[in-house]
């Protein structure tokens, strides 16, 4: 019986696989876009290096590219779309800054500024149009943690005593927007990586066994399908080719963690639950695909990308990555 369960799971994913196809819908520009947010199958946002960030009304036949005046060497490494004038974007260090628009992106305006030394934004997650959080490498040895409660308008710092501690030479990666994702209507979930790499889930800092001890191992992006369900992946971006510790699973919340079967085929800055069992992960030499909830992936793509989202109101997955290239599977 098992050995036919594996048999109709290959035939599963085989099948999905092959009706998995990414149209390349922008590869104009130098610009290295890490920042996705699809409001739907056709409205979506990115944002990159140089202060560029890039909007489609139309599922991608046709961009609008901005520079932000004032910010031409920020590098804007997430961006969260509500419709299609009202967006958030984040540049990350020195001074860190969250900038906001409601036109469309012909105006913005500084919503948040951060001049302290060593700060360091990675990404943002929003529970709805207005709750939000924002996460930054550790100053002191303490995560920086942020919120805003009024769509983005405004942001404060969480108070000194309950930011999460770090371990030495602990950090978070800002690849793709997605080392903190909800966990339900009010928590949130990160991930971080570098000399050691842990699960943040409420107030339980969680070891996984994901690669770690350098610089640049560690766990770069987290996915949820429920409170329970959970995939982070990462792996070594030093080393784009190698499959150690790349990707692990949890089934109990955080309790336990596994790794696949059949792992990702590389490093991976990026994972996205699109629905039922199935999972989309990206990163330097390619894309995966699982149909079983992370225990087998299979790649379907060697072309890089940093990022990939679905569309939060539709079923459009949406990737982003380096020379301003843009890629689009729709759903069989």
């Amino acid at each position: 019986m098992q050995r036919l369960i594996c048999i109709l799971l290959a035939v599963l994913l085989s099948n999905f696989v092959s009706a998995q196809k990414i149209d390349i819908i922008s590869d104009s520009g130098s610009v290295s876009l890490r920042g996705l947010s699809a409001v739907d199958n056709d409205i979506v946002w990115v944002s990159g290096s140089n202060g560029n960030v890039g909007r489609t009304l139309n599922g991608g036949k046709s961009w609008k590219w901005i520079t932000v005046k004032g910010f031409e060497k920020t590098d804007f490494r997430d961006i969260e779309a509500f419709d299609k004038n009202t967006a958030i974007i984040m540049g990350i260090s020195e001074p860190a800054f969250i900038l906001r628009t409601t036109d469309g992106g012909e105006n913005w305006k500084v919503v948040f500024k951060d001049t302290a030394k060593g700060m360091f934004l990675d990404a943002m997650e929003f529970w709805n149009d207005q709750s939000g959080i924002v996460i930054g490498d550790p100053i002191a040895g303490k995560f920086f943690i942020g919120r805003t409660f009024d769509g983005g308008k405004t942001w404060r710092s969480i108070p000194e005593l309950y930011k999460p501690i770090a371990d030495p030479g602990e950090a978070c990666f800002a690849s793709s927007g997605t080392n903190i994702r909800k966990l339900n209507k009010s928590e949130a979930v990160f991930v971080t990586g570098g000399l050691s790499a842990h699960v943040f889930i409420r107030d339980k800092k969680i070891n996984i066994p994901i690669v770690q001890g350098t610089q640049s191992t560690g766990a770069n992006s987290i996915a949820v399908k429920n409170s329970k369900t959970m995939i982070v992946v990462g792996g070594d971006f030093s080393t784009k080719d190698s499959v150690t510790k790349n990707c692990v699973v949890t089934t109990d919340g955080g309790i336990s963690w596994s790794a696949p079967k059949q792992g990702p085929s590389g490093y991976r800055s990026c994972v996205e639950y699109l629905k039922k069992n199935s999972w989309i992960t990206c990163g330097l030499n390619g894309v995966d695909i699982s149909v079983d909830n992370g225990s087998n992936w299979k790649r379907i793509s060697d072309q890089s990308f940093h990022v990939c989202r679905k569309a939060k109101k539709g079923s459009t997955v949406y990737l982003a990555g380096l020379n301003g290239k843009v890629g689009k599977i729709i759903e069989p």
